[in-house]
């Protein structure tokens, strides 16, 4: 593993250049490797942050390793991990990802805790994998915060840690520079979504499909998802998916949507309970929503223009998903992350 965390570093280091070049201020990422930690997640947020991205033009961040320890043994002692730069990477990250902790009794090393506290103090984004939020919770920083965990860590971080308000029902939960997810998948969704804070929608669109990856679970949506995504090739769900996809800033309902899949309403919302974790309309309007975000970001339609072309029909309908969604109203929203281009496609800015 040490030598991947060489090519890694030979890899960030010569694309350094190319990055500036691509972005004036490049985040800096920068995840903390602990003992015990899953290695899944770990590897979803260096393939989704940290790898070069041809399809979006190089490289979104400066992603790095550090840790408390010179040589890291990951979960179960499969395999160990050297090479890696100590806390003081940290001190100039604008990203902080904190891993998952398998021993969530055990008091974490003060140093970490401390160097979390820190980077939060001067402003840094804190993302928090599955039990890494007992981390978090511990370094000072979730008192009166919204927060999320695995489900099976529920009663005993609520127990350990009253003043957090803490959803365990959901993917991830987004409270502005504290983020956290439910661990394993989810770790996927919330990188696509720092993604799209950061660089867009259209950008985390490209980076899901080059994954192979939907790029529409809201951090709303439940935890308890029996199945992943259909594929085509698994799901006759998948052809009346693609078409509404298609068709989603149109007046379609859930009723054509079950028509494409020939199947009832009722069995259609057995299935996407099923398969997809949320109902049909929960659906809809998440991809509604992110065409709206779209829209919001890249144009100068009014409010009510982007209420329409998306599909969501209504200002207040926008409002509230986007509220659900980002705690932002859509102007708010789009003086933070609008990207430039007007709907005749010219800059908005100089």
């Amino acid at each position: 593993m040490s030598s991947i965390v060489q090519i890694a570093e030979r890899r960030r280091k010569c694309n350094k250049w190319r990055m500036s070049q691509q972005f004036s201020r490049p985040e800096t990422v920068v995840a903390l490797v602990d003992e015990g930690s899953n290695p899944f997640e770990l590897a979803c947020l260096t393939e989704v942050l940290g790898i070069d991205r041809p399809e979006v033009g190089g490289l979104l961040y400066d992603f790095r390793l550090c840790s408390a320890h010179q040589t890291v043994r990951m979960r179960q002692g499969f395999f160990r991990m050297s090479g890696i730069a100590d806390l003081a990477a940290l001190d100039d990250a604008t990203t902080v990802i904190v891993p998952n902790r398998p021993d969530t009794s055990m008091p974490h090393h003060p140093e970490v805790l401390s160097a979390i506290a820190r980077a939060h103090e001067r402003g840094a984004r804190l993302l928090g994998m599955c039990s890494g939020a007992f981390t978090l919770a511990e370094a000072g920083v979730l008192t009166g915060r919204r927060a999320t965990v695995h489900w099976q860590w529920a009663d005993e971080f609520r127990t350990r840690y009253p003043l957090v308000d803490l959803d365990e029902a959901v993917l991830f939960v987004d409270d502005g520079d504290i983020l956290t997810s439910a661990g394993s998948a989810a770790a996927l969704d919330l990188a696509l979504h720092v993604i799209r804070k950061d660089h867009g929608a259209d950008v985390a669109s490209a980076v899901a499909r080059r994954l192979v990856f939907p790029g529409h679970r809201p951090g709303g949506q439940q935890q308890f998802i029996d199945r992943p995504i259909p594929k085509e090739a698994e799901s006759d769900l998948a052809t009346a998916l693609d078409w509404a996809e298609r068709h989603a800033t149109e007046a379609i309902t859930v009723s054509d949507v079950a028509s494409r899949a020939s199947l009832s309403v009722a069995t259609l919302h057995r299935r996407f309970r099923a398969e997809l974790g949320c109902t049909p309309l929960q659906w809809l309007s998440a991809i509604r929503l992110e065409h709206a975000r779209r829209l919001l970001e890249q144009t100068d339609y009014s409010v009510d223009q982007v209420a329409d072309r998306s599909g969501l029909g209504t200002t207040a309908n926008l409002r509230k998903h986007l509220a659900a969604q980002t705690g932002l109203t859509p102007t708010a929203y789009r003086r933070t992350f609008e990207s430039r281009p007007g709907p005749g496609g010219n800059s908005k800015r100089a």
